[in-house]
């Protein structure tokens, strides 16, 4: 008789951990299920710089007009909202695979630790990026107090 392998029984099996989250079953695998619905809408991905005059931020709001984005300050808190609206496809032929576009809003807003000169705030949208020049208002300035 030929060589015999020993290997062990439940070898290749892992053990079921309920706290690893369900995307990390599928790391290895090129690609999920069809059936499967991914939540697509978008998210406000942004940046933000400080220095002793203003706030900067650049966000990320791809896929959106200008004229569908508003910026609002009151006080120290800055929201962004964005609508996006594309029109459906209509599948003539076969069926849908895949689908990621998405219709509707998205919103994100921020408490910063100054409050906002709301008549000097500019915004510039270009190419997907929202950048916002936010002043802080006069008399922000940290002072120093002696001790006595």
């Amino acid at each position: 008789m030929g060589s015999l392998i020993k290997t062990p029984l439940f070898g290749s099996v892992r053990r079921f951990d309920p706290f690893v989250d369900i995307d990390d079953w599928f790391n290895n695998v090129s690609m999920l299920p069809m059936s499967w619905e991914r939540d697509t809408s978008p998210q406000i991905k942004m940046d933000l710089t400080e220095n002793d005059k203003a706030y900067l931020v650049y966000a990320d709001i791809p896929g959106v007009q200008k004229d569908e984005i508003k910026v609002s300050v009151e006080g120290n808190k800055v929201s962004i909202m964005a609508e996006a609206k594309h029109e459906k496809d209509a599948v003539e032929e076969g069926k849908m695979l895949w689908h990621e576009r998405y219709q509707g809003s998205c919103f994100r807003s921020l408490t910063l630790a100054y409050e906002i000169d709301e008549e000097n705030a500019k915004a510039k949208y270009e190419n997907g990026v929202l950048e916002l020049t936010l002043p802080k208002k006069g008399g922000t300035g940290q002072k120093e107090i002696a001790v006595s």
